[in-house]
């Protein structure tokens, strides 16, 4: 495992090489890799047909040899020359980090929208792979007919197969962007809002999810433990149902093929009533993750900065020393758009679940409602979709006063027709 340090990228680098070492040996790991040797390597004039300096070229295929490593990890993007040129001074397999991610990827996927997404990004990546290196790939297929003629280099045919598997695998993308717009307004009209878990990878989220929603996905700490988007209902405090969605982890340096490849999973996000950004404040480059993290949901046209839906959730406070556990719960204390937990031993989680709820109440309506006693379906329903802050009975009338969305109110209108219309109306509630 190599990391390339260029002088041009280190300076605008919010994280030390060592640090990004370290997480590209975790990428490895991730696939059950056996990291033999990880090193930073210097690079002042990056070289168009290695990359690496030769003398760096030259100790790495001695120490290739002496360990009889088969795979050399540059965790840097690397041009088809640049690959091919480095397979042949080092007679050993190399990949870069958008191949190393492709594999996790590969090795996650377990639904039929996840395999159809990381085909589409390896087949994008394959077809800029395919250079003129190998003879056979020179070779001519025989054209049509009794002439023959030129024909058809293999080279031009499997950039052709693969071109062709592209696009059949986009319009099975779009037909599942589609089937995600139908689900969507599907879950409009219930309406149940929809929460989506967004944040680096092994910042935490499937533990959270799996805490909020009492389920058992797949989490572990693992780059990459969970590919395929999850969904499940989740009940609040208030008795409010909302929908919770674990979506892909992001990394620094996501190619944007893969962003591409994983729109329509991504759309889930934009999509969402409330964006939770999951952190692992105890992440030496918690800060730097923050950052990466921000910089593809901008890239999706949704501003952390400045738009309401998102919810910073510091998670791993279990973590922390007591110093600066003190430190996250002040600047927690003081931001209306975070909140301190941690998702792994459940402390902070009620905070979460009552921020929640707060949120979900800023568009709703206090009013006042009437409703026959023996209209039990029109009492069900307004138990189960709004919150029933104040009840009295006289001897035909239960007189409500509720909390509730205005869609829903209007809902409720249309199909239960109140006795009395809504006496009172409070503007909403903070």
């Amino acid at each position: 495992m190599v990391h390339p340090v260029l002088r041009s990228e280190a300076d605008g680098d919010m994280r030390p090489p060592e640090s990004r070492l370290e997480e590209a040996v975790g990428l490895a790991q991730a696939i059950q890799l056996d990291v033999v040797h990880a090193e930073c390597a210097k690079v002042n004039r990056p070289q168009p047909s290695t990359l690496l300096g030769s003398g760096t070229v030259e100790q790495l295929a001695q120490m290739v040899e002496e360990s009889e490593a088969t795979l050399v990890i540059l965790d840097h993007a690397l041009s088809p020359v640049q690959q091919r040129n480095l397979e042949r001074s080092l007679k050993a397999k190399v990949i870069d980090r958008t191949g190393l991610i492709l594999e996790i990827f590969g090795a996650r996927a377990r639904t039929r929208e996840g395999m159809l997404q990381v085909e589409l990004a390896s087949l994008t990546y394959q077809k800029s792979r395919l250079v003129r290196s190998w003879t056979h790939l020179e070779r001519q297929r025989g054209g049509f007919g009794f002439l023959g003629g030129p024909g058809e280099s293999q080279l031009e045919l499997d950039r052709r197969l693969i071109g062709d598997r592209i696009i059949k695998i986009k319009k099975e993308l779009e037909e599942v962007r589609r089937t995600r717009g139908l689900h969507r307004k599907a879950r409009a009209k219930v309406p149940y809002p929809v929460v989506a878990l967004v944040g680096y990878t092994n910042a935490g989220k499937s533990t959270l999810f799996n805490r909020l929603a009492n389920a058992d996905v797949f989490a572990q700490n693992l780059l990459f433990a969970t590919l395929d988007p999850t969904m499940r209902q989740v009940t609040l405090p208030s008795g409010r149902k909302v929908i919770l969605s674990d979506t892909v982890g992001f990394i620094s340096d996501l190619p944007h093929g893969l962003v591409a490849a994983f729109r329509a999973t991504l759309e889930e996000v934009d999509a969402a009533d409330i964006i939770l950004h999951v952190r692992d404040i105890a992440h030496i480059d918690s800060e730097a993750q923050k950052a990466d993290v921000h910089e593809v949901l901008s890239d999706m046209g949704i501003d952390p900065e400045t738009d309401d839906r998102v919810i910073e959730v510091l998670n791993k406070i279990d973590a922390l020393d007591e110093e600066s556990r003190a430190a996250v719960l002040a600047q927690t204390g003081r931001n209306p758009r975070a909140v301190a937990v941690s998702a792994l031993s459940g402390e902070g989680i009620d905070d979460l679940d009552r921020l929640l709820d707060q949120r979900m109440n800023v568009n709703r309506q206090v009013v006042d409602l009437s409703v026959d006693l023996g209209d039990g379906a029109a009492l069900a329903w307004l138990y189960a979709r709004s919150e029933v802050l104040d009840r009295r009975d006289d001897e035909e009338h239960a007189h409500l006063q509720v909390s509730i969305d205005p869609v829903d109110l209007a809902r409720f209108e249309k199909r239960f027709q109140p006795t009395e219309q809504p006496t009172e109306q409070v503007q909403p509630q903070p």
